[in-house]
């Protein structure tokens, strides 16, 4: 326990050890060993996190945007010489390899360049002459104090990439609620980011549990609020916070599929669906753990699924060679393999069983290997559920109007992909799928961050998406000022009509 380092809560620029006296573990997946203890701050000091916030939002949003971008230019420095750190870290927390732990660190310096983009993107709008002698701009100026809830599955990514940079870049200030599996790699990058030169209180970290969470989706003080995670979590932020009058983004669940036609290019396919449904062990909610194919092809396609996902050396995340970690916790290893073997009691054909896989010298760590469940049918839960972890269904269809059918039947619309050499079919399956995110002959259709992440269906909740236009947005509001001016002649005017949809002077 003299190794296990006991993290803080960063409080108005200061890193301070939590009031309430209780921590939570923090493991190292590859191990099963804990290396860290993170508070459990009372919801005091979450209201002194958002205090903190109100008091240094003033001073913030006055400054030029320019300025406020600089602190980002600079952060995109720091990242980059402090990659190979912050790759460790995530890695070691979390259980990604390093290679998906990399770029889960790149995904967030992407969007960080991206926000350096803010003067542009969160520019207006203007018309001179509107109507005789009248013009009318508009600006987009910030809310307040933001707050993020985020998940395990991308500790760069998804705090310092999806939400903070365009928050504060905007002129806004935050509260964020770092995920308490994987603390450390927020924790880091704030660090880093005050090393860049970031005010006191512009952003506030917090580690605690759901209950005191629940303080900001009724305090007066936070504007809005972004989630990511399960759906009954997001639905129950996004219906109370929305109550309290509050903005909310909440992303939730997925059960991406991906159709493979008979004319598609068979390996380079299967090898894209091997990278889709098994990377970062199946924990992100762009992974592809369905498979939708054609007949004529599901047995050939479903061989060569086996005989590359065999081949996949699972192993510590930290590893070089290891090309599939550990799941983030003990937690989430009953929960796949119990889903797996749900799957063969509701009938599934277990073609690929990964759940009694051995990592020698790492017999406590959270694995399990590439699992493949075939002739999975409508009555299946398990190809409908979402179960976060390196388990791929097979569904058959005869053709392509039987598969988009069964695809949209899903009440989940994160990402959607089909594997074709046909144009046609490419064009019919964007235009006609419900998913926000589509790949034609790309398995995770995740966009470049000038682009929404846009979600649909129940696995989003909200009007404003993360990243891109709809993401300055959220973090914004319009103000839209008309103005006119007189002249001497201005002062013979015996009046002037009221606003009727002409705005004209009499």
């Amino acid at each position: 326990m003299s190794n296990i380092k006991r993290l803080k809560a960063c409080i108005n620029g200061k890193w301070l050890q939590t009031r309430s006296g209780k921590y939570m573990p923090v493991m190292d997946p590859s191990t099963g060993e804990q290396i860290a203890e993170t508070p459990c701050c009372t919801p005091e000091e979450m209201g002194d996190a958002v205090t903190a916030a109100k008091a240094a939002f003033p001073a913030w949003s006055n400054q030029p945007v320019s300025n406020r971008i600089q602190l980002m230019y600079r952060f995109k420095r720091i990242l980059d010489e402090h990659l190979d750190e912050l790759t460790l870290i995530l890695a070691t927390e979390m259980g990604k390899n390093l290679a998906e732990a990399r770029g889960d660190v790149l995904k967030a310096i992407e969007v960080v360049e991206c926000a350096c983009s803010t003067h542009y993107l969160m520019s207006g709008d203007t018309i001179m002459n509107v109507s005789s002698g009248y013009d009318t701009v508009s600006y987009r100026e910030p809310l307040g104090v933001f707050a993020g809830i985020v998940p395990f599955n991308f500790p760069a990514m998804i705090p310092f990439g999806w939400l903070i940079p365009f928050a504060i870049t905007t002129g806004n200030t935050y509260v964020l609620k770092a995920a308490s599996m994987v603390p450390r790699t927020a924790m880091r990058m704030l660090e880093l980011m005050q090393e860049a030169g970031l005010p006191d209180g512009v952003i506030n970290l917090l580690t605690c549990s759901r209950n005191e969470a629940e303080l900001l989706l009724s305090h007066p003080d936070i504007k809005g609020i972004s989630f990511i995670g399960s759906k009954s979590v997001g639905l129950h932020i996004y219906e109370n916070a929305a109550k309290n009058g509050k903005r909310v983004q909440a992303l939730t669940e997925a059960k991406n599929h991906a159709l493979v036609m008979r004319d598609c290019v068979l390996e380079r396919s299967v090898l894209g669906v091997i990278n889709s449904t098994f990377g970062c062990a199946g924990e992100r909610c762009m992974a592809l753990p369905v498979v939708v194919a054609e007949e004529a092809i599901a047995d050939k396609f479903v061989e060569r699924l086996k005989y590359h996902a065999e081949r996949l050396k699972v192993g510590p995340a930290y590893n070089k060679d290891s090309q599939m970690g550990p799941l983030v916790s003990k937690g989430q290893l009953k929960w796949v393999t119990d889903w797996i073997e749900k799957g063969v009691q509701q009938g599934a054909e277990l073609v690929l069983d990964g759940r009694n896989i051995k990592v020698p010298g790492f017999e406590n760590g959270y694995y399990v290997g590439p699992t493949i469940l075939d002739h999975v049918t409508h009555e299946m839960t398990v190809g409908d559920e979402e179960i976060f972890g390196p388990v791929t269904c097979i569904k058959r269809v005869k053709d392509f109007e039987e598969g988009i059918t069964l695809m949209n039947n899903s009440r989940f619309a994160n990402g959607s992909s089909i594997y074709t050499s046909n144009g046609h079919w490419a064009r019919e399956f964007s235009r006609r799928t419900h998913a926000g995110m589509v790949g034609i002959n790309v398995g995770i259709p995740v966009p470049f961050s000038i682009f929404a992440f846009s979600g649909h269906k129940q696995s989003f909740f909200g009007d404003l998406h993360v990243m891109g236009k709809d993401g300055v947005a959220f973090f914004t509001e319009t103000k839209s000022v008309t103005s006119t001016w007189f002249t001497a002649e201005d002062e013979k005017v015996e009046s002037v009509s009221t606003w009727d949809g002409t705005m004209t002077r009499t």
